[in-house]
């Protein structure tokens, strides 16, 4: 079964907005892990807006399950917090400086030489490495000659055309998935997907090892409770 890691940036957010520790973004990671993710991801940012170098360690140091650390490894102080900690999974993302959230994929043909050296430093140390890539034959092809173990799905389209039409949105991430899977890339995707539009992408991906939410997700346990919500989740990812 497709695993759910659950990216815990916006419970860093809401502590954020008021200082304190409240929400306890330690305690949210247990209790996700409690409650059945079977893995925790984190996104830091130099600004440390949301997830704060320390609450890496932190997690780190007290999970059970996956870590998966994600973010732009063009920036040194990230580099230097993933070979400290040495997560199970590191997820290179070619963010800009203050950018919001992700809104693209590499373009691996263009970033071909760059990706093989930075992806040999997190292999090296023992991470698994997973690279954002959009649905697009091309770079799916020229994210295997990087060495990287993982690409992970940029979904935002999937999501934004779901409801119009699924079928049509979700073509191009089916022939990604089956190009990865003859590539023997492993698979992972996030980004906008949600309790309405998961259970349709699961089933048609061949492959799909991970999915990572974390937006939809806290904004559904606020109304739903967030054991209840991990559990719905994990639902929409059971096979037929």
């Amino acid at each position: 079964m497709t695993k759910l890691s659950v990216n815990i940036n916006k419970i860093a957010t809401l502590r954020n907005s008021r200082g304190g520790n409240n929400p306890d973004v330690l305690k949210t990671a247990l209790d996700c892990e409690r409650f059945g993710a079977e893995g925790i991801t984190v996104h830091p940012r130099p600004d440390e807006r949301h997830i704060r170098y320390q609450d890496v360690y932190d997690v780190k140091a007290a999970i059970k399950t996956e870590f998966n650390i994600e973010g732009n490894c063009q920036e040194e102080k990230f580099v230097k917090l993933v070979l400290d900690n040495k997560p199970a999974q590191v997820t290179l993302v070619p963010d800009a400086l203050g950018q919001i959230t992700s809104n693209h994929g590499w373009d691996t043909i263009k970033h071909q030489s760059y990706l093989q050296d930075i992806i040999g430093v997190f292999k090296e140390a023992g991470i698994r490495v997973s690279i954002f890539v959009d649905p697009v034959l091309e770079m799916v092809e020229a994210a295997k000659t990087t060495g990287t173990d993982r690409i992970e799905l940029y979904t935002e389209a999937y999501a934004t055309g779901y409801k119009a039409d699924r079928e049509q949105a979700i073509a191009p991430y089916v022939e990604a998935a089956k190009l990865a899977n003859k590539l023997d890339l492993g698979l992972n995707a996030g980004h906008d997907l949600d309790l309405e539009n998961l259970k349709y992408f699961a089933d048609n991906i061949s492959g799909l090892l991970e999915v990572s939410i974390g937006h939809a997700l806290i904004c559904d346990a606020l109304y739903l409770g967030l054991e209840n919500t991990i559990q719905r989740y994990l639902y929409q990812l059971r096979k037929g």
